[in-house]
């Protein structure tokens, strides 16, 4: 059974925005989109409130979920698109549904300026817990803010894709974090930018940075290791402009400060079997919390 698109479906713009990028993403990898709506199960005596009761909201979700379903056919010919409606606690659902998944999809509200995004608690216990790719979408995303201006000088999705930008540790690299983010640039026929960040020397910390010759042998010898492993990427995918960056700084500085631009931002996320849950890790965080655009998190072992 081929897998699916999956998008976790309410009322709320954001969750409109990733349902459009969705269908987006349905349409380059040639998969089916599916809407799943859950409802978290209701105390007897809450239901009492007209608004929960069983007898009107099944009918809004069925309606919610059908409209948004028919909306996103029209707008995006020659996409499946299916529905589900689900019942049970939210997160727990929904990394049933990732399982199933190619990738889920899952909206993101914007807070305000710069100071970053609103990303909920279901939310990142979803993208802490899910074993598939999981993607944020912003609110307000439109296809064309994932492209390069056209020569006009205006935005269109008919321009070229902006960079997919990967958040690379060269210590512990994943191969199914680099599949993903060569992947995803290939399908869009857009650049990769690599970026890694290392700390600065011990020297440093105490004001004294030491001579040039030793900062410049670090910064070769990051990017030299940086470049040995991509390498058989390159290889296995000669079509893709591969861009590295390396720089000394805070990991998660660095990354954010190396995707403005970007179409799609990728990090990994270690799978951790802890007494204290799921953990993200706090670059993923970073992204999460300050990239602009729609953010994939690929769990890795």
């Amino acid at each position: 059974m081929s897998r699916t698109i999956t998008v976790a479906l309410d009322a709320s713009p954001e969750s409109r925005a990733a349902g459009e990028w969705g269908a987006r993403e349905a349409l380059l990898r040639g998969l089916p989109l599916k809407l799943v709506h859950v409802r978290e199960p209701t105390h007897r005596f809450v239901a009492r409130n007209p608004l929960l009761d069983p007898e009107i909201y099944q009918p809004w979700a069925e309606q919610l979920t059908l409209e948004s379903a028919e909306g996103l056919r029209l707008r995006h010919p020659g996409v499946e698109v299916t529905t589900e409606q689900l019942t049970g606690a939210v997160a727990d659902v929904l990394c049933e549904a990732a399982a199933l998944a190619e990738l889920l999809v899952l909206g993101s509200r914007a807070f305000g300026g710069l100071e970053g995004f609103m990303v909920g608690s279901v939310s990142l216990r979803v993208v802490a817990r899910a074993e598939r790719p999981t993607v944020l979408v912003r609110a307000g995303e439109q296809a064309a803010d994932e492209h390069r201006m056209d020569p006009m000088g205006v935005p269109s999705a008919t321009a070229p894709f902006r960079p997919v930008v990967l958040g690379l540790d060269i210590d512990h690299p994943h191969d199914a974090l680099l599949e993903f983010a060569f992947d995803a640039a290939a399908r869009r026929r857009a650049p990769l930018r690599v970026v890694h960040a290392w700390p600065e020397p011990p020297t440093a910390l105490h004001g004294f940075h030491g001579d040039t010759g030793f900062d410049d042998s670090l910064r070769r010898g990051q990017a030299t290791l940086l470049g040995k492993l991509l390498h058989p990427w390159r290889r296995k995918f000669p079509d893709i402009e591969v861009i590295e960056v390396s720089r000394c700084g805070s990991a998660a500085g660095v990354l954010v400060d190396d995707s403005r631009d970007a179409s799609l931002v990728v990090v990994g996320r270690g799978v951790r079997k802890s007494p204290f849950g799921a953990h993200i890790g706090h670059v993923a965080h970073a992204a999460l919390h300050h990239v602009a655009a729609p953010v994939a998190v690929v769990a890795h072992g």
